[in-house]
């Protein structure tokens, strides 16, 4: 699924309709990095992609880390049919290492339910990871992902069980697919009230974090670096679900009449940096973005130098902010930073990532615009602030707009810590525990 006075305003489409008349539809609200951000996926949670991260961890800087997290705000205790990826889809990791927007290397994953007991729905589910290079496909693993968190009498000692799902990828690295708290961290109850901010211009804290006691399900690789560098250092990352299409028809006259029936996969969601199809992209837009590939990005390449967000900060709060031109948010989010993520000429949403940049001893929620080189938008970890990040970016931030050191959510860290090693997200919350309920006396 990440907004703000900034970001975050153009989510409130009750407070700004009338504003935007003249600019054209204003972008679907949504719930997170790209959590229920288009009309059609928003009705398809077990296909939709919420987050995407990629970063060289501290304890494996050798390896390029991949998170990518599917179904929004799972409730904890939300059973007996409790959440797990789809069997009927494909879950891809795509990776792109010469810029031309096209994967060199895909990490397909595919998932088989197993029989349930008792009342319950069963959440173990096997799965298969293919490596594509080419027209070669090669299964690097095959695992068995963890029970979702239910209670201590159904997931007794959680962390060993989820521990114990880590798999080794033929070749190097490893892999983790399930159940896991949602790293992302937003106020968006206050954001969806109309933009409200809790405390000053968010900031200096105050925000309310939406994605507390949440799960998302999530495939989680490491990468040896060695297997992804080259000359520039620079990669691409993101991520995308596939659905079959069937399609029936008949051709032919007369006797030679037939049914011919198509059975095809055909992308329904994507994601690369957070918030591009929230806030970048128009309502009757955001499910052919979700069906398009980064390669075709140039077609939506006038809603970011144009933002509509941009508009609406003006409209509401007098910022000034500039409308046009925006060539910054161009280089942010479609063709990387000159010296720092640059994949070239060819305009593409991508999560860039400069694997010559080595993890942070001090890491700084704010990433580059904090001093931290390994942070967003150079690749993206689990604790960057993106919300944060993006609305500074969208005030003007790279081209010295004052108000690109002021804006926020108030909501800085996430509820949880995340874990120190593989695979970083921590334990889902637990459905007996329920945290957002209370006990009764």
């Amino acid at each position: 699924m990440r907004k703000s006075m900034l970001a975050i305003i153009a989510i409130s489409i009750a407070a700004v309709v009338a504003v935007l008349v003249v600019r054209g539809p204003s972008p679907e609200a949504g719930t997170a990095s790209s959590h229920r951000e288009a009309p059609l996926i928003s009705e398809d949670p077990t296909a939709d992609n919420t987050d995407l991260y990629a970063f060289r961890a501290p304890d494996a800087p050798n390896d390029l880390t991949i998170i990518g997290n599917w179904i929004p705000a799972e409730d904890p205790a939300a059973g007996p049919m409790y959440y797990r990826f789809s069997q009927s889809a494909r879950y891809n990791i795509y990776i792109d290492r010469n810029g031309d927007a096209r994967p060199d290397v895909t990490y397909r994953f595919r998932f088989r339910n197993r029989a349930g007991r008792f009342f319950l729905a069963n959440t173990v589910q096997d799965y298969t990871v293919t490596r594509i290079i080419g027209r070669r496909s090669t299964v690097v693993a095959r695992g068995v992902t963890p029970p979702n968190n239910i209670g201590p009498r159904t997931t007794p000692n959680y962390r060993s069980l989820a521990q114990a799902a880590v798999r080794p990828l033929a070749g190097g690295g490893k892999v983790f697919a399930g159940q896991r708290e949602d790293a992302f961290f937003a106020d968006i109850g206050a954001i969806f009230d109309l933009v409200a901010i809790r405390r000053g211009v968010g900031n200096a804290g105050g925000g309310k974090d939406f994605f507390a006691g949440y799960g998302v399900h999530a495939i989680a690789l490491q990468v040896p670096i060695s297997q992804l560098d080259d000359s520039d250092h620079v990669v691409g990352v993101w991520a995308a679900t596939d659905r079959r299409r069937l399609t029936v028809r008949k051709v032919g006259r007369g006797k030679k009449r037939r049914t011919v029936v198509r059975n095809t996969w055909v992308q329904v969601s994507r994601l690369g940096n957070p918030l591009v199809n929230e806030v970048i992209i128009p309502t009757n837009l955001k499910d052919k973005w979700n069906r398009s590939t980064p390669r075709q990005d140039s077609q939506f390449v006038r809603f970011h130098r144009e933002p509509i967000l941009a508009a609406v900060i003006n409209q509401l709060y007098g910022l000034n902010v500039p409308e046009k031109n925006r060539d910054d948010l161009v280089s942010v989010l479609l063709t990387g930073v000159p010296s720092l993520n640059f994949t070239g000429r060819t305009l593409a949403d991508m999560l860039r990532i400069n694997l010559s940049i080595p993890p942070s001893g001090s890491p700084n929620r704010l990433g580059v615009f904090g001093g931290d080189t390994a942070g967003y938008p150079n690749g993206r970890r689990l604790t960057d602030d993106v919300i944060d990040i993006a609305e500074r970016a969208v005030a003007g931030k790279l081209k010295g707009h004052p108000a690109g050191d002021l804006l926020g959510d108030g909501v800085n860290q996430n509820d949880v810590p995340n874990l120190s090693s593989f695979p970083y997200e921590n334990d889902p919350p637990s459905g007996f525990d329920n945290t957002k309920g209370q006990q009764k006396p």
